[in-house]
């Protein structure tokens, strides 16, 4: 069956297509109370819906927003999105996300397709090297604002978050509880978040004169549920078979603190008594599993709010300068994390 179209309504209710239109798009147009009321009716019983995006072009105006973000998997980024529907919804808007599965030519495919569909403003997490096509874009009348992820260039709003302090207020919270041999676990350091809690563990090691206990993985990510939680896992049995292992594990994000958790639990040893475990993001799960993880909180819901705002301003033509905002992390202390145990003599 095609759509119903005002024309079918037009038909019915024995009236021009242009008397339909006036009443369904609550025109000032003086249409009288009993034929409103009758085209109305035939609407609802046809099931009509209002063709939104031939009105937006005709208009030259855009009601959606795009979203590009590197995988809905993480809860991180869900509860990003979260944040951007809120304040989209509250303006009428309508929200397109699409995952971009840390790949650089689907991100770029992404992006051609929310243009090619008259969207006027995106959001997104970019992990691609090259943003030529998007500065390009950007020229042509593409509202962007870039979260999580900095966009080198003049012109683009930015709402980052400060990586660097957060991997190191995280491993000076393992120091100050007495802990010297400290490991860090992460996934491949190809992007500038992970790289940037990574030099902070460094600054904080370094600082306190301490060695470095890194282990990276190297392997292609499988982006599905559990990707993150099995490469803490793997990582954690090889920091496990050191000379000198850690009496603790800071991971580069929440899921793979879980799988660093399991690991240690499988092989026999207690997190916190024997080895305590840091995670990053803050994600709500931290507080589901037993003990409840030590976390670097990233303000992700909003961040979502304040990007949509930010966007919507834009994209409404407000003469606002461009804003490049630093979010600030929050150590939250849970369960995870004890003081070094004290080994006692025989």
């Amino acid at each position: 069956m095609k759509p119903v179209t005002i024309h079918d309504i037009a038909r019915i209710a024995n009236v021009s297509s242009a008397t339909v239109s006036r009443v369904l798009s609550n025109s000032d147009y003086p249409v009288s109370k009993k034929m409103k009321e009758k085209v109305q009716r035939i609407a609802k019983e046809l099931d009509y819906i209002p063709n939104l995006l031939g009105k937006q072009l005709k208009e030259n105006k855009s009601m959606t927003i795009g979203v590009i973000i590197p995988t809905i998997v993480n809860p991180f980024y869900s509860s990003v999105i979260f944040g951007i529907e809120e304040i989209a919804r509250q303006n009428d808007f309508t929200v397109i996300a699409c995952n971009s599965l840390h790949d650089p030519t689907l991100e770029e495919e992404y992006i051609r397709t929310i243009v090619e569909k008259q969207v006027k403003g995106l959001i997104i997490s970019s992990i691609s090297t090259d943003k030529t096509l998007l500065k390009n874009l950007m020229k042509t009348g593409l509202s962007v604002i870039a979260i999580d992820q900095k966009i080198e260039g003049e012109g683009i709003s930015q709402i980052e978050f400060d990586y660097h302090r957060g991997g190191l207020i995280a491993t000076k919270h393992l120091q100050s509880n007495g802990h010297r041999r400290i490991g860090y676990v992460t996934s491949k350091l190809d992007r500038p978040s992970r790289r940037s809690i990574y030099q902070g563990y460094l600054d904080a090691m370094k600082s306190a004169d301490l060695e470095p206990l890194v282990e990276e993985s190297n392997s292609k990510d499988v982006y599905n549920a559990v990707s993150e939680f099995d490469t803490g896992k793997k990582l954690t049995q090889k920091m496990l078979s050191a000379t000198n292992p850690p009496t603790a594990i800071f991971a580069c994000n929440d899921m793979m603190a879980f799988g660093v958790i399991n690991e240690l639990w499988q092989q026999g040893i207690r997190v916190p008594e024997d080895v305590s475990v840091m995670g990053f993001d803050g994600i709500d799960f931290g507080q589901m599993i037993n003990p409840q993880l030590t976390t670097i909180k990233q303000p992700d819901y909003e961040m979502g709010k304040m990007a949509c705002k930010m966007l919507l301003d834009l994209m409404q033509g407000e003469d606002k300068p461009m804003f490049d905002v630093m979010l600030q992390p929050k150590l939250i202390e849970r369960g995870s994390v004890v003081g070094v145990p004290i080994v006692t003599q025989a």
